[in-house]
């Protein structure tokens, strides 16, 4: 099909985030855009439950700051599955570019996060990103998913 939807290498999505209207205007934005949100939780044991489940994930998007620990350990599992990291937090760890393919500041513009997952996804894809939004910052060294 010459028109058809262009295959994504980033297409299902954990959510990471606690602060629940953040959380909702995520996924309701990714999913218009045809993302696949695989889970939308706000605590480091329920992502860490969905990366064990098995259950494909190709990027999670995760707040740092969380009630019951640090996103860091969400994204040091996720690197070690092979899936994709983006840190959404106003508070980017020091480790940040060892674990995460990139860093999104909060807040941030709906048109920003999709730009940034653009991004990733491109430099997943090994291809150099056309642009990067405002507030972001790609990591080429750590946490590219395999495609």
């Amino acid at each position: 099909m010459v028109f058809g939807r262009k295959q994504r290498v980033l297409e299902r999505l954990l959510l990471v985030e606690d602060e629940p209207l953040v959380a909702f205007d995520a996924e309701h934005l990714l999913t218009d855009q045809g993302y696949s949100i695989v889970a939308t939780v706000d605590r480091v044991a329920d992502a860490l439950a969905v990366l064990a489940a098995e259950t494909p994930v190709d990027l999670v998007l995760v707040d740092v700051t969380l009630a019951d620990g640090s996103g860091v350990e969400v994204a040091r599992v996720a690197r070690a599955r092979g899936v994709a990291v983006l840190f959404v937090t106003g508070d980017c760890p020091d480790e940040a570019a060892t674990l995460a393919s990139g860093f999104l500041a909060k807040p941030y513009a709906q048109r920003d996060l999709l730009a940034a997952i653009v991004a990733i996804e491109q430099s997943v894809a090994g291809k150099p990103p056309r642009r990067l939004p405002g507030g972001f910052q790609l990591f080429h060294s750590g946490g590219a998913a395999t495609a």
